[in-house]
């Protein structure tokens, strides 16, 4: 009894010490119901070792960075063992294949790099021919298995990115060997060397070898690690090939180097860029985000930015490479901020590029129509027939319009416009007229709302954008609301002029604009505001007008001027001193006209149906003098 219990116990060490080592190893035992327990035990203590070990290994590939090292702690680095068959378990072949003519130019200096924009159907398609050799057992698959793996995977993709082109351009892949290739690996005989989608024809320029450790490669890339996990047979093999084009050759070590030391050998935005891209191709994202990095840190130009914004949407889309799409966008629009200087630059961008430009709340334009008739000017250019215009118009270019802030002129044209379908410039403009209805407290909250294209923002236009109510009886009049931010009076001083949009009235075209003006009677700067007449010429025009502001404490209009006046082209009425108050009162934090840091003005125009001869000087009676009228 005694030697039985000894006997017990030491199968139960051998099983636990099995378990450790995460396998277990099978005994022959007899049928002892002491035996029959401890194997159920250690079985389910195997099972969850497994789990426990595979949860580790996904955690450890998914989240490479948990690996790095924290605070002083620095990374693991293996640079050592990098290509030394005494710390590998495997071997890598890669088969080169010559490529198309290699239309690279360096990007340094900032000359454009390599072409991604024009080859980027053939770099998804390089991405979508790894992944499937890496999560399908390729040994264990039939040509037409693989193809109807292909499809699906393309229909995930955009609609540039059928099969057939991954069938054409695809220029990496995971394959078995040979049997002539591969006499230390049976297991492969009689399987296919070559996959469906690898052109055939592509000529074979050399082969070279790597000494590989798979636990290294597994924990920096989710390809390797379902690579030697898969549990297929082509998962236990010692050796296996990558074939590649050659211009992939040296980004390819590259990226081997990287998963050892934690550093890539790259020095120039082309060469950096290459590494990237395989950097994604096998889902290493730690070398993605040290990529993007470097890359940030190195001169930009508006040709490498536009680069890289047009690499593939699985790239763009990557977490890592984020920092590096924004600071591309960024350049952009600030290179471009002032796009009355650069209009035929910004004319001749890709649509990436117009959307960094466009998409800036700093964007300095006169107003919002302007920005308008650019988009359509672009449209036409890079889309000359109308249906294909009309596409990208509803799909990427109409977000870039902010409708809200546009005239209601320029909103009249947009129902008329033959570029939009009539549907879709209907919805449009009803938009832009419900967000106008909208108390102001509302439309601050759907601005803030909408970040993502934000339609409901302004911008900092050259001209302010104003509300405007016209009537048709009993006289021809409109009211006209001016909105200033505090920072805007602010930026007036000491001698500045804001000037607001164009509106209307009896066919004429008029503005508001808004002075820091010297009071030379009381000898101090003040704030003032003057109504213009836009068209120059012999045209005389009589009105009656009244500027109004919002004041405390009941936040009521209260009126602050008015008068008539005659008229002609290119000059201007109004008061140098509209408050009454010097500047430093008027901007002050006590001051009674900001509501929640908004100055807001209304001026109200009327044509009245007979003029008096003498209008104008009783208008130059009624205000400060001469001094009141201005040209623009």
């Amino acid at each position: 009894m005694s030697h039985k219990k000894e006997e017990h116990r030491s199968r139960e060490e051998k099983e636990g010490a099995a378990v450790g080592r995460g396998r277990i190893e099978k005994e022959n035992r007899g049928p002892s119901k002491e035996d029959g327990a401890g194997t159920i035990k250690g079985r389910e203590e195997e099972e969850d070792c497994d789990q426990s070990v595979k949860a580790e290994s996904d955690a450890m590939v998914m989240d490479p960075e948990s690996n790095s090292g924290s605070g002083d702690v620095p990374a693991p680095n293996f640079t050592f063992a990098f290509n030394d068959r005494n710390f590998s378990d495997r071997i890598l072949r890669l088969e080169i294949v010559a490529g198309p003519p290699d239309s690279k130019t360096d990007v340094d200096g900032g000359a454009v790099g390599d072409n991604w924009a024009r080859h980027k159907k053939r770099r998804r398609a390089e991405r979508n021919g790894v992944e499937v050799l890496a999560c399908a057992a390729m040994a264990e698959m039939t040509t037409t298995d693989r193809q109807e793996e292909q499809v699906m995977l393309g229909n995930l993709q955009d609609t540039d990115d059928a099969p057939h082109d991954v069938e054409e351009d695809a220029d990496a892949m995971i394959e078995e060997h040979s049997p002539q290739a591969m006499q230390s690996s049976p297991v492969y005989e009689n399987s296919e060397s070559q996959a469906p989608w690898l052109p055939s024809t592509a000529p074979l320029v050399r082969a070279k070898t790597v000494h590989i450790s798979s636990a290294i490669l597994a924990a920096k890339s989710p390809f390797f690690f379902k690579l030697f996990s898969n549990g297929m047979r082509e998962s236990e093999q010692r050796e296996f090939t990558l074939r590649i084009m050659e211009s992939e050759e040296v980004a390819l070590m590259d990226l081997l180097q990287f998963m050892y030391s934690g550093e890539i050998q790259a020095d120039k935005p082309s060469t950096v860029l290459d590494v990237l891209m395989l950097a994604d191709k096998f889902e290493v994202s730690e070398c993605m985000r040290c990529c993007s990095k470097r890359l940030r840190k190195m001169p930009m130009s508006p040709e490498s930015a536009l680069l890289y914004l047009e690499l593939p949407s699985s790239v763009l889309l990557a977490e890592a490479v984020q920092p590096l799409s924004d600071a591309a966008r960024q350049f952009l629009a600030t290179r471009y901020k002032d796009i009355g200087r650069f209009t035929e630059e910004v004319l001749n961008l890709p649509i990436v590029g117009l959307e960094a430009v466009l998409g800036n709340d700093d964007l300095q334009v006169a107003s919002e129509d302007a920005v308008f008739d650019f988009v359509i000017k672009w449209a036409r250019t890079h889309y000359p027939k109308l249906e294909d215009r009309r596409d990208i118009l509803a799909g990427r270019l109409v977000w870039l319009i902010r409708f809200p802030m546009m005239s209601s002129r320029k909103l009249r044209k947009v129902l008329t416009c033959t570029d939009f379908d009539h549907e879709l410039a209907s919805k449009l403009v009803l938009e832009a007229l419900f967000f106008r209805a909208e108390a102001p407290h509302r439309q601050r909250q759907l601005a803030l709302e909408e970040t993502v294209h934000r339609r409901f923002s302004e911008r900092a236009y050259k001209y302010r954008p104003v509300k405007v109510v016209e009537f048709d009886s009993p006289f021809q009049q409109c009211i006209v609301f001016l909105d200033l931010k505090l920072d805007e009076c602010k930026a007036l001083y000491p001698q500045q002029r804001l000037y607001s949009q164009a509106f209307h009235l009896g066919g004429q075209g008029f503005f508001l604009s808004a002075h820091c003006n010297m009071d030379h009677q009381a000898s101090f700067r003040c704030f003032g505001l003057f109504l213009g007449m836009q068209e120059k010429g012999s045209v005389s025009f009589a009105v009656d007008y009244q500027f109004a502001a919002r004041m405390k404490p009941s936040w009521e209009f209260v009126q602050k001027s008015k008068g008539s006046y005659l008229f002609t082209g290119g000059k201007a009425v109004g008061y140098r001193n509209l408050f009454e108050m010097p500047w430093q009162q008027f901007v002050s934090e006590d001051s009674p006209y900001f509501h929640e840091g908004i100055l807001h003005l209304r001026a109200e125009l009327t044509i009245k149906p007979a003029i008096k001869p003498n209008t104008t000087a009783t208008q130059l009676n009624n205000g400060l003098g001469p001094n009141n009228t201005l040209r623009p």
